[in-house]
C-alpha cells in the first residue's frame, strides 16, 4: 500500500513548486543521470549541502504533478549510482540520507520520489575524470586547482601553518623563542636543531627553513618577514554600528598588534580591557556606557581568533569595540563540522595544531588546549547575566571570510531562553508566539522583538507580509524549506 499520509502529500506538492537553487536540484532517471547526479552530489558538499530529487522533471519543463515521472522509470539507475557514489567519488561523503517519498496521481497512478539529502561536508570532494564541482545558484561548476586548493584552506583540510618559508632561522632567535625554549626545557643544540626536533623547521634542497608555524610563534615581525597580513587590527566606534561618510564615527586612530602570537594575544587584551574600562563612554543614546564582559571571556575570545585563524588568508584579525559589544572577526570559516549553531557541544578542533600545541608551552599561556574555551565563555557570560558569545560565520562577505564573535554587553532577559528554545523548535517565533511565552500584550512583544533585531540576535522575515512577519536566529543558516522541515519530522518517526 502506498504511503499517502498527510505529510507526504504535503512534500510532493511543495517539491511540484520548487525551482533549482543553490540547495536543490531535480532529476528525471534517465540513461545519463548517474554520473549528473554524482557531480551534483559532490557539489552540494563541496558548498553548503541541499537535497537533489530523483525523479522529478525540471522546473523549466512541466509544471505541477505533471513534474512527477517517478524513480520507476528507471530503477537500475539508482542502484548504479548507489555503487558508484562509493567507488567513483573521492572521499567518500559522510552523512547522505536517502529517503523514498511515494506519490498518488490524480489519475491514480503511483510512483515513488527518491530525495538525497547532500550535508555540507568539511573535505573536498571529486568525482573520478570528471573533477571537482562546486555548486553555483541553478548549476555546478567546475572547480580549477586553484580554487580547489583555498577551499582546502577554507574547509581546514590543510593548514597554511606547516608550509615551508623562505626565511633564515637566525631571525627568529627572539625572546620570544629564548622564553619559550626556556619553558620547554630545551637546552641542547643550536636554534636549528632545536626547530627541527620540535617540527617547526625542516630540510628543503638542503637547506633548513622554518614552517610558517614557527615565524609566526617567535618572529618579532610575522607580517614583514612573511609579507602577509597576520596582525590584529583594534577599532573603537561610538554607537552600534560602523558609519561610513565623510566622518567616520571612529572614537580614535586604529590600534595594529604586531609581534609574536603570543605577544599579539596579550597586548590586543591588554589594549580592549584598556579601552573598556577607561572612564564612561558617552553613547549615541545619551546614556553612559559600562562594558561588563568577564575578562577571561575577552581573553579567550582573542586567544582561538589567532590560534584558530586561517592564515592562508592575506587578512588580519578585526576586533571592533561598540557601545552595545565587542565583535571579533577572524580569517577562516568553521572547520570538522562545527557550525554557528552546534559550537557549544561540538568539542575543539583546531586548524593549526603546531601553534596550538606550541603556544601552551610558553610561561603563562593563554589557553591550555583542553578543549573547555568555548563552554566557559558561555557559562562566564550566563553567570553575569549577559547574552551568552553569537557567532555568526560569513563567507564572502565583502572579501572577507570570516568567523565572527559577537560579546553582547546587555543583560539577558530571563525570556530570551524561552523565545531562543521556541525557536530552536519550531524554526521561528511570530508575535502572538512571544505574547503566549511571555504573556505580554501585542505591543510590548513587538518591542521586545523590535529590540532583539537590533541588537542582531533575530531576522525578521516579512516574506509572507509585514503583518505576518516571523523571525528567526540570525546566527543560524536560512530558514529550513518546507521539505527540510517535512524530512527531518519523517526521520525523527522512522
Amino acid at each position: 500500500m502506498i504511503d499517502t499520509t498527510d505529510s507526504n502529500s504535503e512534500i510532493i506538492q511543495h517539491l511540484c513548486t520548487l525551482d533549482e537553487s543553490t540547495q536543490f536540484e531535480t532529476k528525471r532517471v534517465s540513461a545519463k543521470v548517474v554520473q549528473k547526479s554524482l557531480i551534483a552530489m559532490t557539489a552540494f558538499a563541496n558548498t553548503d549541502g541541499g537535497t537533489l530529487v530523483l525523479g522529478l522533471e525540471d522546473y523549466d519543463k512541466a509544471k505541477g504533478e505533471a513534474r512527477l515521472f517517478g524513480i520507476e522509470e528507471n530503477k537500475e539507475a539508482i542502484d548504479e549510482l548507489k555503487r558508484k557514489l562509493d567507488s567513483q567519488v573521492t572521499p567518500i561523503v559522510e552523512g547522505i540520507q536517502w529517503i523514498e517519498l511515494p506519490y498518488q496521481k490524480k489519475n491514480g497512478a503511483t510512483g515513488t520520489l527518491l530525495a538525497v539529502e547532500v550535508p555540507q561536508s568539511t573535505k573536498v570532494h571529486s568525482v573520478v575524470d570528471s573533477g571537482t564541482w562546486k555548486r553555483m545558484e541553478r548549476s555546478n561548476r567546475q572547480v580549477t586547482a586553484e580554487e580547489i586548493n583555498a577551499l582546502s584552506f577554507l574547509r581546514g583540510v590543510i593548514s597554511a601553518e606547516s608550509d615551508m618559508v623562505d626565511v633564515e632561522l637566525e631571525l627568529l632567535e627572539t625572546n620570544a623563542w629564548t622564553q619559550y625554549c626556556r619553558s620547554r626545557g630545551l637546552v641542547s643544540g643550536n636554534t636549528v636543531d632545536r626547530m627541527r626536533r620540535i617540527g617547526l623547521a625542516k630540510v628543503q634542497s638542503g637547506v633548513v627553513r622554518p614552517l610558517r608555524a614557527a615565524v609566526l610563534l617567535f618572529a618579532d615581525d610575522p607580517s614583514g618577514l612573511l609579507a602577509r597580513k597576520s596582525t590584529i587590527r583594534i577599532f573603537h566606534y561610538s554607537g552600534s554600528a560602523i558609519e561610513y561618510g565623510d566622518i567616520p564615527n571612529l572614537l580614535k586612530t586604529p590600534k595594529t598588534i604586531n609581534g609574536p602570537l603570543i605577544q599579539q594575544i596579550a597586548d590586543a587584551y591588554e589594549y580592549v580591557i584598556n579601552e573598556i574600562s577607561t572612564g564612561l563612554v558617552m553613547a549615541r543614546s545619551g546614556f553612559e556606557t559600562v562594558h561588563r564582559y568577564p575578562v577571561r571571556v575577552i581573553r579567550e575570545v582573542i586567544t582561538n581568533a589567532v590560534i584558530h585563524r586561517d592564515y592562508h588568508l592575506n587578512q588580519d584579525i578585526h576586533v571592533y569595540i561598540f557601545d552595545n559589544r565587542i565583535e571579533v572577526r577572524s580569517p577562516g570559516l568553521f572547520i570538522g563540522g562545527i557550525t554557528s549553531k552546534n559550537i557549544l557541544m561540538a568539542g575543539s578542533k583546531a586548524r593549526n595544531q603546531l601553534i596550538s600545541t606550541n603556544i601552551r608551552e610558553f610561561p603563562d599561556p593563554p589557553n591550555i588546549d583542553a578543549g573547555e574555551g568555548v563552554r566557559m565563555m558561555f557559562a562566564a557570560m550566563k553567570a553575569t547575566g549577559l547574552y551568552p558569545p553569537l557567532y555568526f560565520s560569513t563567507p564572502s562577505l565583502t572579501g572577507y571570510d570570516g568567523i565572527n564573535v559577537w560579546l553582547l554587553n546587555e543583560e539577558q532577559p530571563p525570556i530570551w531562553e524561552q523565545v531562543y528554545s521556541w525557536i530552536e523548535t519550531h524554526g521561528s517565533i511570530a508575535n502572538r508566539d512571544l505574547r503566549d511565552i511571555a504573556n505580554v500584550e501585542t505591543l510590548k512583544a513587538s518591542k521586545m522583538l523590535k529590540k532583539w533585531v537590533l541588537q542582531g540576535l533575530l531576522l525578521p522575515d516579512t516574506s509572507q507580509g509585514k503583518r505576518k512577519t516571523i523571525y528567526r536566529l540570525s546566527a543560524e543558516a536560512p530558514p529550513q524549506s518546507l521539505l527540510s522541515k517535512a524530512l527531518d519530522n519523517k526521520r525523527l518517526n522512522q
